[in-house]
């Protein structure tokens, strides 16, 4: 397709459509009449006899005579509405012929440009998607293979968020709370165990709300220890069983289809729970000795009782520091090997719970126990599974957290990409939707908003909410079909504040920094192995001017050359709109 070919065919009606709105002023201007209204023209009241077009006559002659001057009024009729279509098709030719004229010759140079860098024998090694719209004049800019799908990363996230801020509202907030069977008794027993709801909420950590690029992380626990502190505040000394990690809210569906088995290992591929602690993951910290003889350590936070570390790293003065970590999917046990010098720099990763509801029962136990709350059971987790009914758990609240509002939660998912979030956004739709908060539900309701945005199935194949899943796939078209909606519709603001800003914040922090009026550009961002993304606006003031979506699949590169190029085409873009 032609780089200035701007009349493809979209799955949506282009506002502006020139063919539809000019039959439309057509036949306005007839008034909705197709056939004229005179029939009869006087009678001659000398004679008693009928004239019409100079024809006179008896009375069978008169009815003959109008006949016969109603089929010539019909057919002179007929006549000058052939000649009036002629003319309102030729002026529509001449219209429309003229606006693409004018609409082709502004994006010229943005075509060459962006062609430009298509051609590079570096962008020719993949395979490409863009799709540049005016959002002022509703006219497409620049296209180039815009209704073929693409794994669009990260860019998933768009869809999530924008479907969680449109049926959610962006005060919409997630709440946690302790349940027991009864209060404790005069003497602080509680007869039954303690269990620990989870209601979807992600901030149970130690981010800070609302999203500062720069802003300090408190302890990861904080939440928690509130949770605990109320808890014991409410006079709980002794507990006849232990915690029960409850995350039943959602059908116990861990990893989206797609996911592959080594995402699942790390903390970007953390288990799905509605019950998170800490993005449901924990730190591995290994640490070189600092002085020679001393031994390389390793430390997990916050502790827990379901992982075993296997530390064989050999430390000393001159050793290379080339510290390994290996943990095979779905084991207890981490693998810490290699070499460490003294005073090197220590390792840190985040590594993923194999059962966040567990882990985040047996840290709360653990918490209540500092606080002198004796358990005689072990902490455990209740799941449900697709199928099963869901039961409101019950029993007597000792304490509750509820969550920053909808809006801070889905700005941390956007700007530094959190893939658990975005998860938990989609489920959480489905759960006050449709009364189901399992995966196949959430899909189903994204489908559903797609659609009512003009958007048809075979433009989309969802299947998460993050974009992990190599299975996820999208065109560029309906991208910035989502992103053109979003820009009108009552949650514009809100959606625009998502979105990192180009040089500032979130994963854009460090792209773009160069680039003149790099803070007009609101995107985000996407990146799996061949494949990267880009997709958001151009702000002109402080309103989107462009929508754009760049997709780069099938790319034998490694990431930071593919988004160097994908940079580029973007920085086209921006140098388009102006200062």
């Amino acid at each position: 397709m032609a780089a200035a070919d701007l009349s493809f065919p979209l799955f949506w009606r282009e506002e502006g459509d020139l063919e539809n709105d000019m039959g439309a002023q057509k036949d306005a201007a007839f008034g909705g009449r197709k056939t004229a209204a005179v029939v009869l023209d006087r009678k001659e009241s000398a004679t008693g006899q009928w004239r019409m077009d100079g024809i006179i006559g008896g009375p069978q002659a008169g009815f003959n005579a109008a006949r016969e001057g109603r089929r010539r009024h019909r057919q002179q009729h007929d006549e000058a509405a052939h000649v009036h279509r002629i003319h309102w098709k030729g002026m529509r030719r001449l219209i429309v012929t003229l606006f693409l004229a004018a609409a082709t010759a502004a994006a010229q140079p943005l075509a060459q440009a962006i062609e430009a860098q298509l051609a590079a024998p570096a962008a020719r090694r993949a395979i490409w998607a863009v799709h540049v719209r005016d959002l002022s004049t509703k006219q497409t800019l620049y296209a180039h293979n815009v209704a073929i799908p693409f794994t669009p990363a990260s860019n998933t996230k768009l869809f999530s968020t924008a479907l969680a801020l449109t049926r959610l509202g962006p005060e919409h907030r997630f709440l946690t709370r302790v349940l027991a069977p009864a209060a404790p008794d005069a003497a602080g027993v509680v007869h039954g165990p303690l269990v620990l709801v989870g209601g979807g909420d992600p901030t149970l950590s130690g981010r800070a709300y609302p999203y500062e690029k720069d802003a300090k992380p408190q302890p990861p626990l904080g939440p928690l220890e509130a949770l605990a502190d109320a808890v014991a505040a409410a006079g709980v000394r002794l507990v006849h069983g232990g915690v029960i990690g409850d995350d039943t809210l959602y059908p116990y569906e861990p990893h989206p289809e797609g996911w592959t088995v080594d995402d699942t290992v790390w903390e970007y591929g953390s288990a799905l729970s509605a019950l998170i602690l800490n993005d449901n993951a924990f730190v591995l910290s290994v640490r070189p000795p600092r002085r020679a003889g001393e031994p390389v350590t390793t430390v997990v936070y916050p502790p827990h009782d379901a992982v075993t570390v296997h530390n064989t790293v050999r430390g000393g003065p001159g050793l290379p520091n080339a510290i390994r970590m290996e943990r095979a999917p779905g084991s207890s046990v981490i693998r810490v090997s290699g070499t460490a010098p003294v005073g090197g720099a220590p390792l840190t990763q985040r590594v993923a719970f194999d059962d966040p509801a567990l882990a985040a029962a047996q840290i709360f136990q653990r918490l209540l126990e500092e606080r002198g709350v004796t358990f005689r059971g072990a902490a455990r987790a209740r799941h449900r599974y697709a199928g099963q009914p869901y039961r409101e758990p019950e029993g007597v609240e000792l304490a509750q957290r509820i969550s920053p509002p909808l809006r801070q939660i889905l700005q941390v998912v956007n700007k530094v990409s959190q893939n658990l979030h975005a998860e938990i956004a989609l489920r959480e739709v489905a759960r006050v939707a449709r009364g189901d908060g399992s995966r196949e539900a959430a899909i189903e309701e994204l489908t559903v908003f797609l659609r009512s945005l003009g958007i048809p199935n075979d433009h989309h194949d969802f299947l998460d909410g993050s974009g992990l899943s190599r299975k996820t796939l999208v065109t560029a078209s309906a991208t910035t079909r989502l992103l053109e909606w979003m820009a009108a519709s009552p949650h514009a603001a809100e959606y625009l504040d998502l979105l990192p800003v180009g040089g500032e914040d979130g994963s854009l922090s460090y792209r773009f920094n160069k680039s003149a009026g790099a803070t007009a550009l609101r995107a985000k961002t996407g990146t799996l192995a061949h494949v990267s993304g880009l997709s958001g606006y151009i702000l002109s003031g402080d309103q989107p001017r462009l929508a754009f979506s760049i997709y780069l699949n099938h790319a034998n590169m490694n990431s930071s050359a593919g988004r160097a190029l994908l940079d580029k085409i973007t920085e086209e873009i921006l140098r388009s709109v102006g200062p």
